[in-house]
């Protein structure tokens, strides 16, 4: 891949604990507007990885670059700020909060006001607020819950919840989005509905995704590349045919050597 248009750059990342070699010399190029997977076997490093470019986690070797600058050793709130943004294997939202709170705590990350502004009511203060509400209107209108912004968000159906979630970080106004199994727990209609949310932020709000997902239809269908990790090594790289046709990832999948008849 062109280094011309290429919005995360990761070359040789490595993570370790306690003498387990969680992620090793993993190279990844995400370009701008694509939709890129990484898939693999249960274990095989995929939220390690996450956690590495999100800064939960320092990584042991390696390089990250975010627009080309460096984000090694970043904190996790100073990676937010660059533009880079994700969501879990398990839904995090906020419990005792409105499905509008949701959406307004993902955007404290762009907030300017600070906490005297906020006490004192500035006319700065009000009109950030007043711009951030119009705002997350718009991002649930984007979603379909429009109208539902006073509900509490534990009252939505479990594939609303999951894409709140998704809208929670997309209020901060990413580049880069993470997602982190978008469809677990998901049944057939609901994994349909989020397969086309996922193209429709890519599409209609130019959000470069790139994902961790088991539902194979979802990665084969939507995905610009694909890459595979296994035991913590990227074993293969391509288009979704490319992917598909690698015995290497047959292997890996199957649990069988790739020079087996298969």
């Amino acid at each position: 891949m062109s280094s011309v248009g290429i919005l995360l750059t990761v070359r040789g990342l490595m993570k370790r604990f306690d003498g387990l070699t969680a992620v090793r010399w993993v190279d990844l190029d995400v370009g701008q507007h694509s939709i890129v997977s990484l898939i693999g076997p249960n274990g095989a490093g995929k939220t390690t990885f996450f956690n590495c470019l999100t800064g939960l986690y320092p990584p042991d070797d390696g390089e990250i670059l975010f627009k080309g600058v460096s984000i090694w050793g970043l904190s996790a709130d100073r990676i937010a700020r660059a533009g880079i943004a994700r969501t879990y294997q398990n839904t995090r939202l906020f419990e005792g909060m409105t499905v509008l709170e949701q959406v307004l705590v993902g955007m404290h990350p762009r907030l300017q006001t600070g906490v005297l502004g906020a006490i004192l009511r500035t006319s700065a203060a009000r009109l950030e607020e007043q711009a951030a509400l119009a705002q997350a209107r718009d991002l649930l209108d984007f979603i379909g819950l429009g109208t539902r912004g006073e509900l509490m968000a534990s009252s939505l159906p479990y594939g609303l919840q999951r894409r709140l979630e998704i809208v929670r970080a997309l209020a901060s106004a990413p580049e880069l989005l993470l997602l982190d199994e978008p469809t677990a727990g998901m049944n057939p209609n609901e994994t349909e509905d989020m397969m086309r949310f996922i193209q429709r932020l890519r599409d209609e709000r130019g959000v470069t995704i790139l994902l961790i997902e088991h539902d194979m239809r979802l990665v084969m269908t939507i995905s610009d590349r694909v890459a595979v990790l296994d035991y913590g090594q990227k074993i293969a790289e391509g288009t979704p045919a490319e992917v598909q046709r690698d015995p290497r990832v047959i292997a890996a999948y199957l649990g069988v050597p790739p020079e087996s008849d298969i």
